[in-house]
C-alpha cells in the first residue's frame, strides 16, 4: 500500500493557516475541525507545519498563554514531507524515526494532502481485514478431498 492510498482512502480535507495568522485562532480552528495539526501555508506554498504538540510546548513555556503569539512563532520550519509513491511500511518507520505523527504528502512542489499516524493505523487494519475475509473466504471454498 501507498501514501496515495492512503490519501485517498481519507479524503481530500486540508486544514491550513497563515503564519502571520494569530496563535489562538489556530488553537481555535484546531479545535473546530476536530484537527491535530494546521499545515501552515504563505503564498499557497508548504512553509511548516503545526501541531498540538508545539502549542502545549508553548502553553507550558508561557504559562498557559498565547497572547501576541503568531502561528510563525511556533511551527516547525521545513517539516519533513513525504512522496505519495512511499509504501505505507516506509512511512510509519519514517513517522517513528522522525516522531511525527503529522507528514505532509507532496508531488514536486505541490501539497496533496497530509497523512496522520491515524490514517495510516486505519489503513493498515483495513488492509488486514481485506486480506483476513479473503482468505476466510479461499479456506472455506477449498475443494475437499474425496473420502474414497
Amino acid at each position: 500500500m501507498q501514501v496515495k492510498e492512503i490519501l485517498r482512502v481519507k479524503g481530500g480535507a486540508l486544514f491550513s493557516i497563515r503564519p502571520q495568522d494569530a496563535l489562538a485562532a489556530a488553537v481555535e480552528r484546531m479545535a473546530e475541525s476536530d484537527v491535530g495539526s494546521l499545515v501552515v501555508l504563505d503564498g499557497g506554498r508548504l512553509v511548516g507545519m503545526l501541531t498540538f504538540r508545539e502549542v502545549m510546548q508553548v502553553l507550558k513555556r508561557q504559562g498557559g498563554k498565547l497572547d501576541g503569539l503568531t502561528v510563525s512563532d511556533v511551527m516547525v520550519l521545513d517539516p519533513v514531507t513525504v512522496p505519495q509513491e512511499m509504501e505505507a511500511n516506509d512511512l510509519r518507520r519514517l513517522m517513528i524515526d522522525k516522531h511525527s505523527r503529522y507528514l505532509p504528502v507532496i508531488d514536486g512542489e505541490q501539497l496533496l494532502g497530509v497523512i496522520s499516524f491515524l490514517d495510516v493505523a486505519k489503513a493498515v487494519l483495513e488492509e488486514q481485514s481485506l486480506e483476513n475475509r479473503m482468505l476466510k473466504s479461499y479456506i472455506k471454498n477449498w475443494p475437499a478431498e474425496d473420502a474414497a
